[in-house]
């Protein structure tokens, strides 16, 4: 399929994880692809296995992520996708009665702030295109609870999503759509160093998966060159689970 043929795409956390696998999904149908990421060496090795172009950008910084999408439309002409990715999930973000203000703040700054930003400066040039698709990285966390908490990513990704609902409401009529992927746990290097300094959190997580498994990062760029795609024209304002069942299991198989 090459149902990105001619158009543009700007992928932040592009450098690795589920960026990276999108950033090749979305050039093998034929995007021109800008990474966006502060990992100067894996976003400019990324960019350069695609095709494309790697700007430096700390999605937290205003001035940035403005220069990131006037970069792109002075580079290239256009942007047509703006797949909003860029996250975290730090240790100290864990139970409110122990993740202290710092921790809290930051998790915000890259997981919510990020994407006010993301939205707020690629949405003109779409405007003046009459066209355009976002996909805000959101997480299965936005419409469940957990015991194992990290509360600050829990209310950022829950931002995400009632953010990426009202954009999507609010431009639909101006050929502009807005979603917010929520993906569960994904096998991805953020994933695996928190596991791997907590094995008994990632246990209890996995039994709650009724596939059995996490998601590859691949499974996930799938979903997003869904929803970034034509094939998804009457999809906006909306929640897309990519969660292996997580969200919709009461007691999951044995």
């Amino acid at each position: 399929m090459r149902r990105f043929e001619g158009r543009v795409a700007v992928i932040t956390g592009g450098a690795s994880g589920v960026g990276l696998a999108t950033a090749h999904r979305l050039a093998a149908e034929g995007a021109t692809i800008v990474v966006a990421d502060v990992s100067d060496a894996a976003g400019k090795a990324v960019a350069e296995e695609v095709g494309g172009l790697f700007v430096h950008t700390d999605v937290t910084d205003e001035e940035q992520v403005r220069s990131l999408f006037d970069t792109a439309v002075a580079e290239f002409g256009s942007v047509d996708v703006a797949f909003n990715n860029a996250g975290i999930s730090p240790p100290d973000d864990d139970s409110i009665l122990t993740t202290g203000l710092d921790a809290w703040q930051r998790v915000q700054d890259v997981n919510l702030k990020s994407v006010y930003l993301c939205c707020k400066y690629a949405i003109p040039h779409m405007r003046r295109q009459g066209k355009g698709s976002i996909v805000n990285t959101a997480s299965f966390v936005a419409v469940m609870g957990a015991a194992t908490s990290q509360i600050s990513y829990t209310a950022s990704k829950g931002g995400v999503l009632a953010m990426s609902r009202e954009l999507g409401v609010q431009f639909a009529r101006e050929g502009i759509r807005v979603n917010a992927l929520c993906p569960g746990p994904v096998n991805t290097p953020l994933l695996q160093e928190l596991f791997a300094k907590d094995p008994e959190r990632a246990a209890r997580r996995l039994v709650h998966v009724p596939v059995g498994r996490f998601a590859e990062p691949g499974e996930i760029a799938a979903a997003v060159a869904f929803l970034a795609s034509d094939d998804a024209s009457f999809i906006t304002a909306s929640q897309f689970l990519v969660d292996g069942g997580i969200s919709g299991a009461y007691v999951t198989p044995v």
